[in-house]
């Protein structure tokens, strides 16, 4: 059943004639007879009574004048809808992250909703490392991260690029040095994350190249406890310069240099390389543009060339 059918069947019932709905419809009298043959010979019943001028429904015009006002309608909205999407007035965008990588989406979130205050976002944590199977599979349309990911279906984009901290509660005696050394760092108690990572790793060879120990008595399962249990004075951590930021700024932690940290962790967004991006997904792409162009480095926005 086309929905052009039932413009004409409407036609028909609302001019009260044949020749009147022909005009309306820019359309042969013939030709509007013909589609409604084809219309009632697809439904079985006749839907409108023979021998009368003025477009009489049958029983069963009746009922399907009801459905084909509501299908119109249907379609009217449908269009209204795409068209909300197109001008950003309505949309999901669903994004993974981990705890780590969604600091960052903070303040680009927040430049989003200013030009796309109608979409609703939801920000799933995730595993770092189910996030890039979670854009194949299409359970979400863009995920960051903070290594390149090595599957082929995806298409990164670099948009930070964050350093490592040693972080410190303001009473610690190493709060007021200009600099430590890693093996300055041999007495201290650190806190770590309850979850193996690769800059656990690294640390952890780190220290072991410079015969330094390193003592982790207490680990957290998440960055906010760990930020939580240094600021009481309870130990020391190395942590991402983004994740600290905040409470560096406030006094709540003291991020003391140290020469050896020279870790540079970028981190990607990453999204389907041969998918089409739904609107609010490219809005958020150029959101992520404009805070590179104006806040600079460590910000960036530097797309993969897609092959």
């Amino acid at each position: 059943m086309e929905l052009a059918h039932l413009e004409t069947f409407l036609a028909i019932a609302e001019e009260q004639g044949f020749s009147r709905a022909a005009v309306r419809l820019r359309r042969t009298q013939p030709a509007v007879s013909q589609t409604i043959r084809k219309l009632e010979e697809e439904l079985g019943e006749r839907l409108f009574e023979r021998g009368t001028r003025d477009g009489t429904l049958t029983a069963a015009g009746e009922v399907l004048r009801d459905y084909a006002e509501r299908l119109l309608r249907l379609r009217v909205e449908a269009a209204s809808a795409v068209e909300e999407l197109r001008s950003l007035e309505r949309g999901r965008l669903l994004v993974a992250a981990n705890e780590y990588t969604s600091h960052l989406l903070i303040p680009v979130l927040a430049a989003y909703r200013q030009v796309s205050p109608q979409i609703n976002i939801v920000v799933q944590r995730s595993l770092a490392s189910r996030i890039p199977e979670q854009v194949l599979e299409r359970s979400v349309e863009l995920g960051v991260l903070s290594f390149q990911p090595e599957q082929e279906g995806l298409l990164a984009t670099a948009i930070y690029d964050d350093e490592v901290a040693l972080v410190v509660d303001p009473q610690h005696p190493l709060a007021s040095a200009p600099q430590v050394s890693v093996r300055d760092l041999g007495t201290q108690n650190f806190i770590g994350h309850a979850v193996a990572s690769p800059l656990r790793r690294e640390i952890t060879a780190l220290f072991a190249r410079l015969k330094t120990p390193l003592h982790m008595g207490v680990q957290l399962p998440s960055l906010e406890a760990i930020k939580r249990f240094v600021a009481l004075g309870a130990g020391v951590a190395i942590l991402p310069a983004l994740a600290v930021a905040q409470e560096v700024e406030q006094g709540m932690l003291v991020r003391v240099p140290v020469p050896e940290f020279d870790w540079k962790r970028r981190m990607w967004l990453i999204r389907r390389r041969h998918g089409t991006l739904s609107h609010a997904a490219s809005a958020f792409l150029r959101s992520l543009q404009t805070l590179a162009e104006q806040r600079g480095a460590p910000h960036a926005f530097a797309e993969e060339p897609e092959s």
